[in-house]
């Protein structure tokens, strides 16, 4: 985040940022620090992520971290999380009519599970279905799902919200949420993701 000459962020701030950087990640999860949109609060921080199976790429999404001291129309609180997730999926399973109601259940129930309080969430289910046609003809065809959500942590230590994230994108990508019991990995180095994958 560039500030210029304003004043040091405030306090809240800095502890939310620093809470978008979790020691630990999913063995196959890789996050990076990604630009931060500048004009949607006084202060924001941002993180990407990628899911990985062996070499393939399951799926990829962002975490942007909003912070206005004096709130915003729609916001319940000071902080706003915007969340986007995008991954490969079966033709079949896209097709499914409760598909929507099932992926927005993820986000929820992740930020349940662990004990992420928040408000006001809200969000859209797309599905995506991508055909080639002229020199591109015998492209396969490729169906995604992408989410796009948003809501209100009611805490400044979002840790919680980042790992409910990751987990959302592990179930977007197929892969089942840890244990309780069983320890996420240090993360792994990060690689620069596809900005074109981020559209506003």
């Amino acid at each position: 985040m560039t500030i210029g000459d304003a004043p040091p962020a405030p306090a809240a701030f800095r502890r939310a940022l620093a809470s978008l950087r979790p020691a630990e990640v999913r063995p196959e999860i890789e996050l990076e620090d990604i630009p931060a949109p500048q004009r949607l609060a006084p202060y924001s921080g941002a993180v990407g992520a990628a899911v990985h199976r062996d070499d393939d790429e399951l799926a990829i999404g962002r975490l942007i971290m909003l912070f206005d001291p004096d709130g915003q129309r729609g916001w319940d609180g000071p902080f706003r999380l915007v969340a986007y997730v995008r991954a490969d999926m079966e033709p079949e399973i896209t097709s499914d009519p409760m598909l929507g109601p099932v992926a927005w259940s993820w986000l929820t129930e992740a930020l349940d599970a662990h004990g992420a309080r928040y408000a006001a969430a809200g969000g859209t289910v797309t599905r995506a279905v991508s055909e080639g046609f002229g020199n591109k003809a015998d492209d396969p065809v490729t169906t995604e799902l992408e989410l796009r959500a948003s809501w209100s942590p009611l805490e400044d230590d979002l840790s919680a919200h980042v790992a409910a994230w990751c987990d959302l994108m592990c179930l977007a990508a197929g892969i089942p949420p840890l244990p309780p019991d069983v320890a996420a990995l240090p993360q792994r180095s990060a690689r620069r993701e596809d900005p074109e994958s981020f559209r506003t």
